[in-house]
């Protein structure tokens, strides 16, 4: 052990051995080959910077070898620089082989960019989700419809890619649904899993439509496996079930004149079909029965409650003014010629009472303020 440290430090303390120097440099085939091994060592991470690391090393490998074969002479160093070009040319070959695999549809690159990209989704996350969907975009023909009301079962969530499909209830129309958004987010949050059930709503397509689809069941498997994924299929739906919920409130606003919140017990009334057809008495009492509703829903009297943010110290209101009862006038429904029925108008009337004199909920006021 002695003598092998004696040799190792005689070797490191009295320089180099050798005999003489060689007055010439070697070939411009060793520089160059020494060019390209200094650039491939610069590359970066990643898979583009893997290609670039190792299309750099195998020319600089392949000028060793010609260095070797026509300056050095010597079968060793030909040996050796064969073999790390070569492996440097498989390694390129299967990152090919990996972006090819890996590469997916137009239609879906597309959805990442526009959906998951702005939300930093993880493209290894974005593949599983893309794979539980079997990667299939399927296509709705123009007035083909994707559920009928009352029949067709809810097993499956499908997302729009393109074209627009129209929600209709009781043949009356109650909004769209334009491209990334879902077609059934209401009817997938309504059931648990071990629950069935069938569309309460009529999906249409106005246009040539594609869009993709996850069976329920398959789509539970990976939800349950999965929580980054889990959590972010929560928050889509959430999203996407609030704009149509706003949307059908912009109905309302634009129909009523005012703005109704979204959260009315009884909304579907409202918006629901009428009780029977209008006659030709129903149509000439329209006028006066409008003039009625908007005497009724009078700004000063449907002045809506909501609950502010007090302090702690602050007293809780001795009395409480609760505004006047609205008048139960027979209401004429939107988008037709007939009237609501009076025992769903009561309905509805008793739910403003409730909502007005209650301090459990927060309304609107015509001009969109919020009032204590």
């Amino acid at each position: 052990m002695s003598a092998n440290s004696s040799t190792v430090g005689q070797l490191l303390w009295q320089g180099p051995v050798c005999n003489g120097w060689k007055a010439a440099v070697e070939g411009a085939l060793y520089h160059l080959a020494n060019c390209f091994l200094l650039m491939g060592f610069m590359a970066g991470s990643g898979v583009y910077g893997c290609f670039y690391l190792f299309g750099i090393l195998g020319p600089g490998f392949l000028c060793c070898v010609l260095w070797g074969w026509f300056d050095a002479c010597g079968l060793d160093i030909i040996l050796w620089n064969i073999l790390l070009t070569v492996a440097c040319l498989l390694q390129l070959a299967h990152l090919l082989y990996r972006l090819r695999v890996n590469t997916l549809p137009e239609e879906f690159n597309l959805l990442y960019k526009t959906l998951c990209l702005p939300l930093q989704v993880p493209l290894q996350a974005y593949k599983e989700i893309v794979h539980c969907c079997h990667e299939q975009v399927l296509t709705l023909a123009t007035e083909q419809t994707y559920a009928v009301e009352g029949e067709t079962p809810i097993n499956r969530l499908s997302l729009l890619l393109s074209g627009r499909v129209r929600v209709s209830q009781d043949g009356q129309f109650l909004h769209y649904i334009f491209p990334y958004q879902f077609l059934d987010s209401p009817e997938w949050e309504s059931l648990q899993p071990s629950e069935e059930g069938t569309f309460q709503v009529t999906l249409t397509a106005e246009t040539e439509c594609s869009y993709i689809s996850w069976p329920r069941k398959n789509l539970y498997v990976l939800l349950n496996r999965e929580r980054y994924i889990s959590r972010l299929f929560s928050a889509l739906l959430g999203y996407d079930i609030s704009e149509k919920l706003y949307t059908l409130n912009d109905k309302l606003f634009a129909k009523f004149g005012m703005r109704f919140d979204i959260r009315l017990p009884s909304l579907y009334h409202v918006l629901g079909p009428s009780a029977s057809d209008g006659g030709p008495e129903s149509e000439k009492d329209d006028d006066e029965e409008e003039e009625v509703f908007e005497a009724a829903v009078s700004p000063a009297q449907a002045r809506p409650i909501c609950i502010l943010p007090t302090p702690l110290c602050s007293p809780p209101p001795t009395t409480t003014n609760f505004p006047v009862p609205l008048s139960r006038a027979r209401t004429p429904r939107p988008d037709s010629g007939g009237t609501l029925g009076e025992d769903s108008t009561s309905l509805v009337l008793e739910d403003f009472e409730e909502v007005s004199g209650s301090e459990s909920f927060m309304d609107y006021r015509s001009d969109g303020e919020y009032m204590r």
